[in-house]
């Protein structure tokens, strides 16, 4: 059973930064991709950004240019810097993780962060 644990949530001031950290029990190259999502209240969850395991990486449009996801080989984490942070940023963020399968795909999911952005 795969294992992913978040860190690095917090309360911040807008155009503040946050780096979240994500921790996998196995190595986070040989999944097909690692990502981040959120969650706000009252809202669905969406997806931040995503890398693939060939490094490919993919960004929502609202966090391009701000956010940047990162693996860490020796950590054997995915890493989400995230930069010139607005108060919409705000949310549960959860790190995921996917592999692929003839059966389809399998995700799993940490337990989530917190980010707060107000001042």
């Amino acid at each position: 059973q795969v294992q992913l644990v978040e860190s690095g949530g917090g309360l911040v001031q807008p155009g503040g930064s946050l780096r979240l950290s994500c921790a996998a029990s196995r190595s986070v190259f040989n999944f097909y991709s690692t990502g981040w999502y959120r969650q706000a209240p009252g809202k669905q969850r969406e997806l931040v950004a995503v890398i693939f395991a060939g490094g490919r990486t993919n960004y929502a449009d609202s966090v391009k240019g701000r956010f940047t996801i990162s693996r860490d080989n020796a950590q054997n984490t995915v890493n989400l810097q995230m930069n010139s942070l607005k108060p919409e940023d705000a949310a549960v963020y959860y790190c995921n993780a996917r592999d692929m399968s003839e059966e389809g795909p399998k995700d799993y999911w940490g337990q989530g962060t917190q980010v707060t952005v107000s001042s």
